[in-house]
């Protein structure tokens, strides 16, 4: 009744008293400095003191929120990978079997929980920030949330935890410059370390998981599925409870802002199943989904190439024998072994067929366009011949299309999140009327402009191109001949071409150059530059990556010495 001054936010008079004593707005809830005044007659008379709670001091100090680590972070981003993929109808025991066995496993190696810590083991205190608040010493570490699964609290669980409260209890009246108790010694504890987690890790630990349990979903698919937001990764943090503050060094542990890459989630995978010491994985067989058999089948139908073009993928599979269940499975560990991109693999099996059979040198496989073209107008018996140039038009304008479309949703994306990020409980009130405000704003700006509200995110497919035998305008390609490229030889179809070209005739060292062959698209023919493209297009990556795999395959299927001179190479027959 004594405090008549105006909210400076409403600027309404109608306050009310926190359980610290402060002034609080009814109207808008916004907390001020001040603090109420009470005379104590009864102690010193004429003497007026401040009556502060001492109760809630540590509350006050972390603003509602909750002492948390980093590892209980990771795990909870985990958790909510793991139950995505189990709505896209991955295997339930993907999160409680398979996954929360990894997690375990990595804690354990990297001495966070399910260890003894060795005796004497030290931890260096950590760099705080400058400030003057005062807070409470007296605190104990809380042991890891169990978020992955209920059976987790069996056991004793020992965790970096108590030591690192420890060392918030020494920092004094000086506070932490993270939200997480060990945000800054995860920095400096584990900045040489090369399997510190990160974000990108997360979906390593999944990838781990799906190939564990041989589940149709390639690499490539789970990175689709997190650009399309159907598994959780960028700003997935939004997704933290209330009471888990987030701020300072942990936007640079949980803060996402680029997409996740091919190459660094594999190697990363390989690098993790090493680390955990796993056993040999189970077998990719022929009835599994990874198999070059099964991917090449999958890609000629995205790809809207004929269906006899399978019995020639399968022919160069068994040939340099990548479908061997020896060379297709994974052991962690063993580097006198290749480690398998099960998707680039099959991919570029496609390549080397296509180029078996129309060569890709911007001038043979037009003259079989020609000649299937004439063939098709004057003989309407039988399927139609295929027509690599009808073929390339149709794609291309489909490409073209969805290409553009990819290109604008990556640009109009806000990698801000849209759940309004507030570190104290003070100014959350403010945050959300300013968001509020910036949306109505949006939404204003938008119905002037006639712009078209974004669509609702479509449902997940493993296929982008789907073509149908239905359609009447002929786009489709599956049931076409291939009888216009074949000769019977010896009781066995080969190509009427004789020749081929090597990518490269000689590979590089991956270790030392990154690549088995360098890629340029003005060194080669744009129709195999094309072809490649749409390649590198449906599996989200570079170019250079499947002309690497296409060059392995070559190597290993015209397995004898080529010198420099040659241009063509005897085509396959067998």
């Amino acid at each position: 009744r004594d405090f008549n001054e105006r909210c400076a936010q409403c600027s309404e008079v109608n306050w009310g008293l926190t359980d610290g004593g402060r002034f609080y707005c009814r109207s808008c809830h916004n907390v001020t400095e001040r603090t109420r005044e009470v005379i104590n007659t009864d102690f010193i008379s004429n003497t007026r003191i401040q009556k502060i709670s001492k109760g809630l001091r540590k509350q006050e100090k972390n603003d509602g929120g909750c002492e948390w680590y980093v590892c209980e972070g990771f795990q909870l981003i985990l958790k909510k990978q793991a139950e995505a993929l189990e709505a896209l109808g991955v295997c339930p025991q993907m999160k409680d079997e398979v996954l929360c066995n990894f997690w375990r496993r990595y804690l354990q190696k990297t001495k966070q929980a399910y260890c003894n810590r060795p005796a004497g083991e030290t931890v260096k205190p950590l760099s705080v920030c400058n400030s003057s608040t005062d807070v409470d010493s007296e605190s104990e570490g809380p042991s890891l949330l169990h978020l992955l699964s209920p059976s987790e609290s069996e056991g004793d669980l020992q965790t970096d935890c108590s030591f690192a409260s420890s060392i918030s209890k020494a920092s004094g009246s000086t506070s932490l410059c993270s939200g997480s108790v060990d945000g800054r010694l995860y920095f400096m504890k584990n900045r040489k370390e090369k399997l510190r987690m990160t974000m990108p890790m997360t979906l390593s630990f999944c990838y781990m998981a799906l190939l564990w349990l041989r589940e149709p979903m390639t690499l490539s698919d789970l990175l689709r599925f997190v650009v399309e937001g159907h598994i959780p990764y960028l700003n997935v943090f939004q997704h933290f409870p209330e009471r888990m503050k987030l701020y300072g060094l942990d936007l640079r542990i949980f803060c996402v802002e680029s997409w996740p890459v091919y190459e660094e989630v594999h190697n990363k995978m390989i690098e993790l199943a090493a680390f955990l010491e796993l056993p040999r994985f189970p077998d990719i067989t022929e009835s599994c989904f990874l198999h070059p058999d099964m991917l090449c089948m999958k890609y000629l139908m995205e790809t809207n190439l004929p269906d006899e073009l399978h019995n020639w993928t399968c022919r160069v599979v068994k040939k340099i024998s990548v479908g061997e269940t020896d060379f297709l499975t994974l052991v962690p560990g063993n580097k006198s072994t290749r480690k398998v991109k099960y998707d680039v693999l099959a991919a570029a099996v496609i390549v080397v067929v296509l180029k078996l059979l129309f060569l890709l040198d911007d001038h043979y496989e037009w003259l079989l366009s020609d000649f299937a073209e004439e063939r098709n107008k004057n003989n309407k018996e039988g399927g139609p011949y295929f027509e690599f140039k009808k073929w390339y038009k149709v794609i291309k304008c489909s490409l073209d299309v969805k290409q553009k479309k990819l290109d604008e949703e990556r640009a109009k994306y806000l990698w801000r999140c849209e759940k309004p990020v507030f570190y104290s409980v003070k100014k959350k009130s403010k945050v959300l009327r300013r968001r509020q405000m910036v949306v109505n704003l949006q939404n204003q700006f938008g119905k002037l402009s006639g712009s078209v509200l974004p669509a609702e995110k479509p449902n997940p497919s493993s296929f982008q191109l789907s073509w149908s035998e239905e359609n009447t305008d002929g786009s489709c390609f599956h049931g076409h001949s291939l009888k216009g490229i074949l000769q019977e030889k010896g009781g066995v179809l080969t190509a009427i071409n004789p020749n081929y070209w090597l990518c490269a005739v000689k590979l590089c060292n991956e270790k030392v150059c990154g690549h088995l062959a360098h890629y340029r698209d003005v060194d080669f023919p744009q129709s195999y530059h094309f072809v490649i493209g749409l390649f590198s297009f449906l599996l989200r990556i570079q170019p250079s990556y499947i002309h690497d795999e296409v060059c392995m395959i070559e190597h290993k299927l015209f397995n004898k010495k080529v010198c420099k001179k040659p241009k063509y190479h005897t085509g396959l027959q067998k």
